[in-house]
């Protein structure tokens, strides 16, 4: 019996399935494109670091949108926001996340400003791309959250409080990793590409795993590793 022919992405000579590992391998662990680079080699794929990046660079967002889709309505009514600095080339940005009751990211933005347009901006984002409003809305006590959310949200129960908002801090801890392994974000445009992608991935594999037994954790962990590899596979490319 032949082995079955492998899935190709259009003009690209290696197999979609080491490109989609590829760019796995990029998000989901704290790991340079060398990294990358080095554990392909182990494998006996010869690619450049600049190749991985090519690939991160072109087929995340697509892999990241049909997450995005896929999880769609499946997130909790609380959501959570905040935002944490970001300096790129002696540039202040800053970059806003909100994430619901659970830890799971429903989106990140980066700006240049910690005003009412921009947290405008992030929650006009999160109630296009959520397609529903939240029951609970938690932030600190910056005034720009109170400002847009009485324009944008007014009947959503508002809790600012430093106290009640560690999981929105807490998700910006992995982050933190990536940007020091990367020797920080090189330009504004690549570091909302990566986190673009980079919260969704996280999303597919948050399992959760201290409430878990093992069998349930190895089963939900297969699970989203099926649900990756057919993200994929089915994207156009």
């Amino acid at each position: 019996m032949t082995e079955a022919p492998h899935a190709h992405f259009r003009r690209h000579r290696f197999p979609a399935e080491i490109i989609a590992h590829a760019v796995w391998l990029y998000y989901r662990f704290p790991l340079s494109l060398r990294d990358v680079e080095d554990l392909l080699a182990e494998r006996g794929i010869t690619v450049t670091f600049q190749t991985v990046a090519e690939w991160a660079a072109k087929f995340g967002l697509k892999f990241a949108h049909q997450l995005r889709r896929r999880s769609r309505g499946h997130f909790a009514d609380k959501w959570q926001l905040d935002e944490m600095v970001v300096t790129i080339k002696g540039k202040k940005y800053w970059l806003w996340r909100a994430v619901d009751a659970n830890g799971y990211v429903l989106d990140t933005l980066l700006q240049s400003r910690r005003n009412k347009a921009a947290a405008l901006r992030l929650m006009r984002k999160l109630l296009k791309n959520q397609g529903t409003t939240p029951r609970v809305l938690v932030t600190d006590k910056l005034r720009s959250y109170s400002a847009a959310k009485a324009e944008l949200m007014p009947g959503v129960e508002h809790r600012s409080h430093k106290g009640l908002n560690n999981r929105a801090e807490n998700s910006h801890l992995p982050l933190r990793r990536r940007e020091r392994r990367m020797m920080c974000f090189k330009s504004a445009r690549q570091c909302q590409r990566f986190v673009s992608v980079h919260g969704q991935v996280a999303n597919l594999f948050q399992l959760h795993r201290k409430h878990l037994s093992a069998t349930d954790h190895r089963q939900l962990r297969t699970q989203a590793i099926a649900a990756w590899r057919e993200i994929a596979l089915s994207v156009d490319a």
